[in-house]
């Protein structure tokens, strides 16, 4: 069995004190921000990982993701991955989840075309942890037209067809897809390994790639910021600052002037 997990490199929930967005492009800072593998996407990996066990078969880590992030997929590798690409280009740069999705699908369709092997299974999380609109998998199965699953908390293969459970807000639904297909991995739906040392070994022997856009070919109207049809709109700081009256006097009497401040402002009848 042949899976391709797609994986993102998000910003380190405890180094969120540090993100800035940039006021001409609109576009989150992430230079020097320290990254994690977006925790969804662990998920994802570790289904692979488990589906490889029982099924054998290759995993391809794909990360749209700058290049200083490449120690998150190096990491990957080392959990059990096979192989990795990275898809950095500047011209992907700013991609909302249409363009994104899509880079994805033109990323796919090369690896496709440079293994001689098409993935029985393209994975990844359910949602990012810095952007959390669970839309990216299910545009990517549109874009590679596969049936495709979101919040997947269990997958079973049985000959062409994957048995997929699904969480919903009322319990669970259960899917029979013809592979290959799409499933978009629930996050917290199993406990991913950690990584060892002699995966840490083995991962410097592993390949990682790198797609630009000229090796994608893609359509210029749907990549990066240009082929977006989301944009940012104006970035409004808001004003902090509150006034601040002086009251002298007696107790009584800066007690007396507080409640008459706070009557004049509706907030005593």
């Amino acid at each position: 069995m042949n899976i391709i997990v797609c994986v993102k490199p998000v910003p380190d929930p405890e180094k969120y004190n540090l993100l800035t967005i940039d006021s001409n492009t609109k576009r989150l800072v992430r230079e020097g921000i320290p990254t994690i593998i977006n925790p969804a996407d662990r998920n994802a990996l570790e289904t692979a990982l488990n589906l490889r066990e029982k099924q054998g078969g290759e995993i391809t880590v794909v990360s749209m993701s700058p290049l200083f992030s490449s120690d998150k997929i190096t990491e990957c590798l080392a959990m059990g991955a096979d192989r990795a690409y990275i898809i950095s280009d500047p011209a992907f740069g700013g991609a909302d989840t249409y363009a994104t999705s899509y880079t994805l699908a033109k990323a796919i369709e090369k690896i496709t075309d440079i293994t001689g092997t098409r993935p029985d299974l393209v994975l990844g999380g359910n949602d990012s942890a810095d952007g959390a609109t669970s839309q990216v998998m299910p545009q990517l199965g549109e874009w590679l037209q596969l049936p495709h699953v979101s919040n997947v908390t269990e997958i079973h293969i049985g000959g062409p067809c994957a048995e997929l459970r699904k969480k919903t807000s009322t319990g669970f639904m259960e899917y029979e897809v013809e592979l290959p297909a799409v499933a978009a991995i629930a996050r917290g739906s199993n406990k991913p390994r950690l990584v060892s040392a002699i995966g840490i070994v083995k991962a410097r022997s592993k390949k990682i790639e790198v797609f630009t856009k000229g090796d994608l070919d893609p359509d210029e109207n749907k990549i990066g910021l240009a082929g977006s049809p989301t944009k940012p709109g104006e970035l409004l700081s808001p004003d902090m600052n509150r006034a601040s009256i002086r009251i002298d006097g007696e107790v009584s009497e800066i007690a007396e002037k507080i409640l008459d401040i706070v009557k004049k402002a509706g907030g005593i009848c």
